[in-house]
């Protein structure tokens, strides 16, 4: 399906679902005075017709059955207006995301780390990143795991090409990630996390006494029965049963303690785990082809009951207990059949009974969360392909663009970097390209790791890990300068070639920007050597046109290129195409002079 394919697609959608929400609102106000017409109706009938009883109760019994069905009607009805209020604003969003909207999305702010091998200097997360760009996660916990990947892009073919199989499928299956991103939209509230630390595991027992519990869970209900019985016999008054009660009343509030404990596990959350049991069901019952995607469903199958059945019967367990605290339970179910210690056990019970389960569970639906935003991504850029593993090349691409840029402005270039040890050294006026190009290449070998296709027209590369220095900030917390602290990052990336990690690639942009020209110079060249000589890979982008000179020394490990700017007519203008050879045109001091700096 083509970009303009899948606009339309959207629009269509967008349209559609809004209408059928317009359409099953106004069933559900019609609904809802039916409702009321027959409960007026039956009352009248059922007044005009008193005393005859048997009239009466038919009258009654026909009118309680016709209003739990419209009360049934009613609750399918906003299920259905729910859900198409969320495909509605699915659509809409998406519609954003085409003119570069990404503000519908969350960027993950909290995942902005400074310190991160290159996730701070690519602006992979927070507003205007890359992963807001991506992200079309629904549960907290698929959004962690989508961060996850791209914070540790895989380092092996094997694995790449597998998430590759996956992300591939699901762009193909439209319907399923539609289905899934509805479902997690209309679970709402705070969500669960994917590895509570603090839930019971098989050994573990909040309930004291459960057996002895149980038990009474047993008996109280025969005793119930047995007074009544007695009662009905004449062997017993009917006080015996209001001592009963107030015997059971008081049973039922001991254990109290216990049963909050069991029940802050999960919160009025009942509604989260019918959600997590619909997207359970949802991946159970859909046919994989890719390996990776059979596997994750796999995990979702036991000897016992599949998840979304054991999640389903926990969310029941949950909801009963929560009524367990209202009045009307409270006072009645709780004394007859000792509600809320019944639910409490049997929640408990789940717990130990799925403690090693429930885990890979909801790690399968966390990582098919972020599979589906990296399927949607796919889908909504046909123009994008899959990069290949290659052992033989460290880097080579055409008409490699960044993502972030809308196409109509987006100006592309090749990258080859054929052998190893080679750098690529970058030259260019200021605004010419230089640093865009660097995040360029960054942000597509990280979406390459990631098992993403890249803004390219050709793309293969040998898997490693991504360093870059881009931008180096102070910290006053930690008393480090901006030099400092660019030390420290330039000395992490020599130990680690030191250390023989060879799969490396490196990204720096002006390397010792701290210091004074001289030092910078001197420092800048010797350390180009070094990573020559300790067999780096990557780019460094730089204004000091002496470090080209290397070229001359390495002629096999390093290469020059530059980005140009003209000055035609006093206007200063950019084509942004790399081009070999080192910069001959700066323009740091026509910029000062055009706004008025200098004279």
């Amino acid at each position: 399906m083509s970009l303009a394919e899948r606009i339309a697609r959207y629009r269509q959608l967008a349209g559609e679902q809004g209408n059928a929400a317009i359409k099953y609102k106004n069933q559900l106000n019609a609904n809802s005075l039916f409702r009321l017409l027959l409960f007026l109706t039956g009352s009248l009938f059922c007044y005009f017709l008193y005393p005859a009883t048997v009239p009466v109760l038919v009258v009654a019994a026909a009118t309680t059955i016709g209003f739990l069905a419209l009360l049934k009607r009613h609750g399918e009805l906003q299920q259905r207006m729910a859900r198409s209020e969320v495909l509605a604003k699915i659509a809409k969003n998406e519609l954003r995301a085409f003119e570069h909207d990404f503000t519908p999305f969350d960027g993950a702010a909290e995942h902005v780390d400074p310190s991160h091998p290159f996730s701070f200097d690519l602006d992979i997360f927070g507003e205007g990143s890359l992963f807001q760009m991506l992200n079309r996660t629904s549960l907290e916990m698929g959004k962690g795991e989508l961060a996850s990947m791209l914070k540790m892009p895989l380092r092996e073919g094997g694995e790449i090409r597998k998430r590759q199989g996956a992300v591939r499928e699901l762009s193909e299956k439209e319907d399923f990630c539609l289905d899934f991103r509805t479902i997690g939209m209309l679970s709402e509230g705070q969500q669960l996390e994917s590895r509570p630390a603090n839930w019971p595991g098989r050994e573990q027992q909040l309930f004291r006494r459960p057996s002895l519990w149980r038990a009474i869970t047993h008996i109280v209900p025969l005793l119930y029965l047995l007074t009544i019985a007695l009662v009905l016999a004449g062997a017993t008054g009917g006080q015996a049963i209001t001592l009963l009660y107030f015997i059971t009343l008081s049973i039922s509030v001991i254990p109290t303690k216990s049963v909050k404990r069991i029940g802050l596990l999960f919160d009025k959350r009942a509604k989260q785990l019918e959600s997590y049991a619909g997207l359970l069901k949802l991946v159970e019952s859909t046919s994989f082809d890719s390996e990776l995607l059979q596997t994750l469903q796999q995990s979702l199958q036991n000897d016992k009951k599949m998840a979304s059945t054991s999640i389903r019967q926990l969310a029941r367990y949950c909801r009963n207990l929560d009524l367990a605290f209202a009045v009307p339970i409270f006072l009645i179910l709780n004394p007859l059949l000792l509600w809320n210690v019944l639910y409490a056990l049997k929640i408990e019970q789940w717990m130990q009974r799925n403690a090693t389960e429930i885990g890979k569970w909801f790690s399968t639906l966390a990582q098919f969360d972020a599979l589906v935003s990296m399927g949607t991504f796919t889908s909504n850029n046909p123009d994008y392909v899959f990069p290949v593993c290659e052992e033989s090349e460290p880097f080579r691409a055409e008409k490699l663009g960044h993502p972030l840029i809308p196409r109509n402005k987006c100006v592309k270039n090749d990258i080859a970097l054929l052998r190893k040890p080679y750098f690529m050294i970058v030259t260019g006026a200021n605004m010419a390209g230089k640093s865009t190009y660097l995040r360029t290449v960054g942000v597509n070998y990280l979406l390459a790791g990631s098992g993403l296709p890249v803004c390219a027209e050709s793309m293969s590369y040998r898997p490693g890990e991504l360093l870059t220095n881009l931008r180096t900030a102070d910290s006053l917390v930690n008393n480090e300068s901006y030099f400092f602290a660019e030390l420290k990052r330039l000395k992490m990336i020599i130990e680690r070639l030191e250390s023989n990690e060879h799969d490396l690639f490196i990204i720096l942009d002006e390397i010792l920007k701290g210091t004074n020209s001289v030092d910078k110079q001197w420092g800048s060249y010797q350390l180009m050597k070094r990573l020559v000589h300790l067999g780096g890979n990557g780019i460094i982008a730089t204004h000091d046109l002496s470090l080209g000179e290397l070229e001359k020394e390495f002629p096999q490990e390093i290469g020059n290129f530059h980005f140009d700017a003209r000055i035609e007519e006093d206007q200063l203008s950019f084509d942004y195409k790399l081009q070999h050879g080192i910069a001959r045109t700066m323009n740091a001091s026509y910029l000062m002079r055009s706004m008025g700096i200098t004279t």
